[in-house]
């Protein structure tokens, strides 16, 4: 009896050990919590009230200049013409106010200035597609109505120039409406996938009048009529071997797109719900590093919406998004997902990769799928990813924002360090008033906490590039000089170069969005400071697509500002 009572005794004790520990860990885990919520880092600058334009695609130009897209069908934007496109004045008749010709859809924002200069576009470009060609031109495919197999370009031009937006006669094969675009590393060769209820993909231009459009089988098996698709916007990425990964809705597959046939297929992403437009995760492709001879080619994808968050949305009811991120190898021979969870769930959220190699998840919402209301409680905490990092201890919370930047909303990396975050309209037009999330034309920067100048000291200084024969452009595998400042003492395992390829981005997509480590060969330092490197480029088109990158040193984790660099076929 004695015994019993005792064990009794023990087991209460235990229970009770338990729940206190659990408590304790509860209030430590709140208390750190509410103490992180003052100090996270990074901070938020406002830098226009009204860029006129609500930013549901952004470029970036080597001239330091950002072009911004919009719909036509929004008919008002923020920005009034003087005239129209064909030199008839808009005046302030009712006719005029209806008519979408008398506002600007698209904007190219100087960085240095602070100031926006309106564009003239001639189509629909709602839901569009774009990317880079290798002499700096944006290429623009698809959008709505009228706009949708129209291939569009804009060669930018200096400060002093009029460079605007050219509509070319020749037209897509198909409707490219929701589609996805990729550069090839042939020479300025894109390939555009998908659209709404379209399976095919085409490339652009086409290397004679016959060529068309070509089905993809993979496509079809994506596809989710009473979702919208829930495969529109397929995330593409290019792998060092020269294959396309394309993931649609759930599944993904490495494409040869030269011989047309799939050569891999990779295992369904864990975990239920959506990842692609409407339910509208984001992926990356990890920084490529020359120590494995760019061949490790990993690619990440986080958020997405519930299953059934699209059904749901159109009767008023939010389901919470997805929280989990997902990591596959797609080189190699061994292929899983390697899984983890965020900070809290996001759909529609921006991934970007920052010249740390770090990746910067930021905008969305937490709860919902993509389109019109479709969404609800918007995600104003960026997410800090650090890939290096042990699982578990990779992910930090950031700054909030005060501004949210739902249905429609863009990011984008700049060369001073910066993150420009502009959009945000889930409403059918402009509307500033009586609606839960107003239309968005403040135009605001992000500026990582390594941008700070308390890090100055150990930052690089006035960067410069040099090559042995005085060109500008850069061969595949040459070497070239990179010039700059730094005080103290240096050390070849504290200083990376990286190299990174500005995205087309636009629906949490950032197409043809890398970067690259490339490996110094030669660092000197001399007594005033100045130090002289010798760095090699990438070996091939496969691994960097010819065309201008950002080329930054990084010092003990602290970026300096990017100089522009510029690799081509030789």
């Amino acid at each position: 009896m004695v015994q019993r009572n005792f064990l009794s005794f023990l087991i209460k004790c235990i229970v009770f050990l338990l729940f206190f520990l659990l408590l304790s860990t509860e209030l430590c885990n709140a208390a750190r919590e509410l103490s992180s919520r003052g100090n996270r880092k990074g901070k938020w600058q406002l830098l226009l009230k009204n860029a006129g334009v609500v930013a549901m695609h952004m470029a970036l130009t080597h001239y330091d200049t950002v072009v911004i897209l919009d719909q036509i069908g929004s008919q008002q934007s923020g920005y009034r013409l003087k005239r129209r496109l064909n030199g008839t004045k808009c005046d302030h008749r009712y006719r005029d106010s209806e008519d979408w010709s008398c506002y600007a859809h698209s904007v190219e924002y100087d960085i240095m200035r602070n100031k926006i200069r309106p564009l003239h576009i001639n189509s629909d470009t709602w839901c569009s597609s774009g990317s880079i060609l290798s002499d700096g031109t944006i290429i623009q495919t698809g959008g709505y109505g009228g706009g949708s197999q129209r291939i569009r370009y804009f060669k930018p031009c200096d400060h002093n120039g009029r460079c605007d937006w050219k509509q070319n006669k020749h037209s897509l094969s198909d409707m490219r409406w929701y589609a996805s675009n990729l550069l090839l590393p042939d020479k300025d060769r894109v390939i555009v996938v998908g659209g709404r209820r379209i399976f095919t993909y085409e490339f652009v231009p086409k290397l004679s009048s016959r060529e068309k459009a070509y089905d993809l089988p993979f496509l079809h098996k994506t596809y989710e009529r009473r979702r919208e698709g829930n495969n529109l916007y397929p995330f593409l990425h290019l792998s060092s071997d020269g294959n396309l990964f394309i993931f649609a809705n759930r599944d993904s597959i490495l494409f040869n797109y030269k011989r047309r046939k799939v050569v891999k297929t990779f295992p369904r992403i864990p975990k239920d719900g959506g990842r692609s437009y409407p339910s509208t995760g984001s992926s990356v492709i990890l920084p490529l590093d020359h120590e494995n001879g760019f061949q490790k080619v990993e690619v990440m994808i986080c958020g997405g919406a519930a299953p059934g968050a699209y059904g749901a949305a159109n009767e008023g009811k939010f389901l919470k998004g997805l929280s989990s991120c997902g990591r596959m190898v797609i080189t190699g021979n061994r292929h899983k997902w390697k899984m983890e969870n965020m900070p809290g769930p996001r759909v529609m959220g921006d991934m970007l990769i920052l010249p740390t190699g770090h990746i910067l998840i930021i905008n969305g919402a937490k709860r919902g799928c993509a389109g019109w209301e479709n969404a609800a409680s918007p995600a104003l905490e960026p997410y800090l990813y650090k890939p290096k990092k042990r699982q578990g201890r990779r992910f930090t919370v950031l700054k909030a924002a005060k501004i949210p930047r739902m249905y429609h909303s863009s990011a984008i990396l700049l060369p001073d360090g910066r993150v420009l975050v502009a959009g945000s309209n889930p409403n059918r037009r402009y509307e500033f008033k009586n609606v839960k999330y107003p239309t968005e034309l403040r135009l605001q920067a992000f500026v990582p906490d390594h941008m700070d100048q308390k890090f100055d000291h150990r930052r690089a200084h006035n960067l410069s590039i040099s090559t042995s024969n005085g060109e500008e452009n850069i061969g595949y595998g040459r070497e070239f000089g990179v010039h700059f400042w730094l005080r103290g003492k240096i050390s070849s395992k504290d200083v990376i170069f990286s190299v990174y390829a500005v995205p087309f981005t636009t629906h949490s997509l950032s197409m043809n969005q890398r970067m690259l480590r490339l490996k110094c060969k030669k660092m000197v330092k001399d007594e005033n400071g100045l130090v002289n490197a010798i760095v090699e480029a990438p070996p091939s088109a496969n691994v960097a697509p010819a065309g201008y990158y950002l080329l930054t040193v990084v010092n003990g984790g602290i970026p300096s500002k990017s100089q522009w660099i510029r690799f081509t076929h030789k």
